[in-house]
């Protein structure tokens, strides 16, 4: 993890949505981060409860488990569809991702 993550991060419990109006199901976040992200028969990504299900309702969030923290960052970073949030739970700031500052 970079010193910038550790950063932004530090004891923060983080939160991750996808904007599936924005998403172009190019499956690159579910590749990093298969834990995180699933495409579904829609073609469309969606976050993944902890408990592994599918969470398909609009702007549904998922908690970022630290262990995967990298991933899911480079999954921000690289989608071509820049509709992946990564934001802090306390206020909902968004460290990664598109409105990220």
């Amino acid at each position: 993890m970079s010193v910038q993550q550790e950063a932004v991060t530090e004891g923060a419990e983080l939160e991750v949505w996808i904007d599936q109006d924005l998403c172009t199901g190019d499956g690159i976040c579910a590749q990093y981060a298969p834990e995180v992200f699933e495409l579904d028969i829609d073609g469309l990504a969606y976050v993944k409860s902890s408990e592994n299900e599918l969470l398909q309702a609009r702007g549904a969030t998922t908690p970022v488990p630290l262990p995967l923290l990298t991933d899911v960052v480079d999954s921000a970073k690289e989608c071509p569809g820049d509709c992946i949030h990564v934001r802090r739970v306390s206020d909902r700031v968004e460290v990664y991702g598109p409105d990220a500052e």
